[in-house]
């Protein structure tokens, strides 16, 4: 009977392994240390759950209609997935009630079931914030203002920030009627799915990339020329935040965002270094009536979602944000039976120098070659003859390789002055 075939990921995920892996840990760390240094915490919530949670994104999205990885588990509960990171934070904040204003930041995988494309998997990993508790047009200002200084930190330059107000409860319904009406005229023009659903969501039409729809929704009546007083007033201090700061942006009518909760401001941030539609890599707006919808009290909130993966694809599209240089600082060769590499080893990392070693008794020439493919600059040398002096040769990896003999007890003080 043959072997079975090795087990492969599942369709639609990776597997991330180093060099790639160290571009991971630096974006994510130099998103951290933004968000620290505007306020935000970390929140950590669950890969799953209640399905209902989700429900409320809305029945007419995509990612509730067909997209989520809904299962029970053994108990009978309907369960979901995360496809995505706002409702699992909403959720949190309902039931623990924490003071306000919330600032919270997340990085966590989420689930969809769709069809595996360039930097967009069945799980992909997003970067997120949510601020819940304030209605300043301010915060709005605050959380795109962090995305944009996210990209700029990576070095990427072409990138654009696409803004646009949807409206509430006051004003919403009159335009959405209006939309109606003016797709209704069209509706022989609109793509096949939206012939079908144009009545039943009007919006959803105007994010639709198909040229059937885009075409005939180019001279569709725009929310922000039907904004009520209390939007306008609000959307005309985030554009003015936004100047201040010198944050370009382009104002998009068509920028409703994919799911239902969304109102007021939203906005869009674009790779133009990437080909083809699907070049988003960040999105967000505020959701002022999220919280209520899954049993909490009024509450304003904003925030984005930042796909690390479209993210690095940007990166590689302007070359920047290369892997850093893989290995360790320090190689330490033992040909004395490993112990001396053992407590080498462990006294330069604790010294907080990076440091490894050979394994297995290999030979001192197996050794040397270990170190050299490392990336090491150094080389920690101990033989018979050092070890029976208390000695260790210092052999520098990287230029004329010239080496040194060191007492052992001065030699992680050594080590660290040449690395410095």
């Amino acid at each position: 009977m043959p072997p079975a075939p090795p087990f492969r990921a599942p369709s639609g995920t990776h597997d991330v392994l180093p060099p790639e892996s160290a571009r991971w840990e630096l974006l994510v760390s130099r998103f951290a240390d933004l968000a620290h240094r505007a306020g935000f915490g970390l929140v950590v919530g669950p890969l799953f759950e209640d399905v209902g949670v989700f429900q409320r994104l809305g029945e007419g999205t995509d990612v509730v209609r067909k997209e989520m990885y809904v299962f029970e588990d053994r108990g009978g509960r309907p369960l979901a997935l995360r496809p995505e990171g706002t409702a699992s934070v909403v959720r949190a904040f309902v039931q623990h009630r924490p003071t306000t204003p919330w600032k919270v930041w997340y990085a966590a995988p989420s689930f969809r079931y769709e069809r595996p494309q360039a930097g967009r998997y069945r799980q992909h990993h997003q970067l997120g914030v949510e601020v819940l508790g304030s209605d300043d047009p301010d915060v709005d200002v605050d959380v795109i203002a962090l995305a944009h200084d996210l990209y700029r930190s990576l070095g990427l330059r072409q990138v654009t920030l696409a803004l646009n107000s949807i409206g509430d409860r006051a004003c919403r319904p009159d335009y959405v009627d209006l939309l109606g009406t003016y797709l209704h005229e069209r509706t022989e023009q609109l793509c096949g799915e939206h012939r079908q659903r144009a009545g039943e969501q009007p919006l959803r039409v105007l994010d639709c990339k198909r040229p059937e729809c885009r075409h005939a929704t180019d001279a569709a009546p725009r929310m922000l020329d039907h904004l009520c007083g209390a939007c306008a007033a609000h959307f005309e201090r985030v554009r003015e935040g936004l100047d201040a700061l010198e944050i370009a942006y382009q104002l998009e009518s068509r920028l409703v965002r994919g799911f239902d909760y969304y109102t007021r401001t939203t906005f869009e941030f674009t790779a133009t270094a990437l080909a083809g539609a699907q070049n988003a890599v960040g999105g967000g707006g505020r959701y002022d009536g999220l919280v209520e919808q899954l049993g909490g009290p009024p509450t304003p909130a904003i925030g984005f979602g930042i796909g690390i993966e479209r993210v690095l694809l940007a990166c590689d599209a302007e070359a920047v944000l290369t892997p850093p240089a893989a290995g360790v600082d320090v190689w330490v060769v033992d040909a004395t039976g490993g112990a001396e590499a053992r407590d080498l080893s462990w006294s330069l990392r604790r010294a907080g120098v990076a440091a490894d070693r050979g394994f297995d008794e290999r030979s001192m020439r197996a050794q040397m070659k270990l170190a050299d493919r490392s990336g090491a600059s150094l080389a920690l040398i101990v033989g018979p003859e050092e070890r029976a002096r208390g000695t260790v040769s210092l052999r520098q990896l990287r230029g004329d390789g010239a080496q040194q003999v060191v007492a052992r007890d001065d030699v992680v003080a050594r080590v660290k002055e040449l690395l410095a």
